[in-house]
């Protein structure tokens, strides 16, 4: 990473919750960001399968956010809430956009808008996710050997919070 997510976002950067129209530019992101720091995690759906996906799961859910510079989404962040525990269940930003503080900046709306504690799942070899979430106080709850993962990667639940 040539900048740290601390750098500033241009101010032409924007947060909306997602919507219907975004549902291509969605996929696109997190293809493009899985692809390119993720080569160890087998894809999981065809582009279409992933595009329906999105359509009929990941939006119709509601929180999910995208970041935009101008009109083209760079980022994608999606929570939830379940039982006592608020969820991080994607944060993905467009890779030619990485290191922008566009991450930092949806992981910031995420904290806002759940309560603590707030849990997320990354594998263990995504070792700059991992540091991004352990600098903004994410702490290791459990390892798993991928048993649990659709993609059978070995993973980490983190915990920033109280239990």
């Amino acid at each position: 990473m040539s900048q740290t997510d601390s750098t500033p976002v241009p101010s032409k950067v924007s947060f909306r919750a997602a919507d219907a129209a975004d549902i291509a530019a969605v996929v696109a992101v997190l293809r493009a960001s899985r692809l390119a720091f993720l080569p160890y995690a087998p894809p999981l759906r065809t582009l279409e399968e992933d595009l329906a996906w999105a359509g009929s799961t990941l939006i119709p859910a509601g929180g999910t956010t995208v970041a935009l510079a101008g009109d083209r989404v760079v980022g994608v962040l999606a929570i939830s809430r379940e039982h006592d525990c608020g969820w991080i269940d994607q944060l993905y930003v467009d890779p030619g956009r990485v290191g922008q503080g566009i991450g930092s900046r949806l992981l910031a709306h995420a904290l806002q808008a759940l309560e603590r504690p707030v849990r997320l799942y990354c594998f263990q070899q995504n070792l700059r996710a991992r540091a991004f979430f352990e600098r903004h106080g994410f702490q290791v709850l459990v390892y798993g050997d991928g048993r649990g993962n659709q993609e059978r990667c070995p993973d980490v639940l983190y915990q920033l919070g109280p239990a």
